[in-house]
């Protein structure tokens, strides 16, 4: 399983918007720990991702399995993204 890790940037965005749109994407994101390449689509030309969750975009880099996060598990490091 992977560990979901929020950038600086993600936190203070998804701070700014109304409760029931910050709950829907968290749990999206979260929901992604098991398998993010089920739920996370590569973006055409670039290393990151993208998860849709309504009207917004969360971009996300995930890594590898091999690549370890500070406790040993594989990260997914989300960066949200209004587009």
């Amino acid at each position: 399983m992977y560990t979901v890790v929020f950038d600086e940037e993600a936190i203070g965005r998804l701070e700014k918007l109304p409760a029931k749109t910050k709950e829907r994407i968290f749990k999206k994101i979260i929901a992604a720990k098991a398998n993010p390449f089920r739920c996370f689509e590569r973006l055409a030309g670039r290393g990151d991702y993208k998860l849709r969750s309504g009207d917004y975009r969360v971009i996300a880099d995930i890594s590898p399995e091999d690549v370890n996060c500070d406790d040993g598990s594989s990260c997914i490091v989300s960066s949200f993204k209004m587009c």
